[in-house]
């Protein structure tokens, strides 16, 4: 899962994955609102992506999501 501080970004992201790593499937964009907050601005967004088989580098996709001002989280 890597997480992004905007849906444009997340967007982005998720489009650059496919270009530079080869995906099972295409990820999912979700928001995820941080704990009591309503404001949509107070939400991140998620890139959420299946690796049943570990193929993907986790510092690979560390590096990459860093240039967009994210980082990636195991679920």
């Amino acid at each position: 899962m890597l997480v992004l501080p905007d849906r444009d970004t997340a967007e982005e992201v998720a489009e650059a994955l496919g270009e530079r790593f080869e995906l099972d499937e295409e990820p999912r964009i979700v928001r995820d609102a941080l704990a009591g907050e309503d404001d949509a601005e107070d939400a991140q967004w998620l890139v959420v992506l299946r690796d049943e088989e570990e193929s993907l580098d986790p510092e690979a996709l560390d590096v990459f999501v860093g240039e967009w001002d994210g980082w990636r989280e195991e679920p």
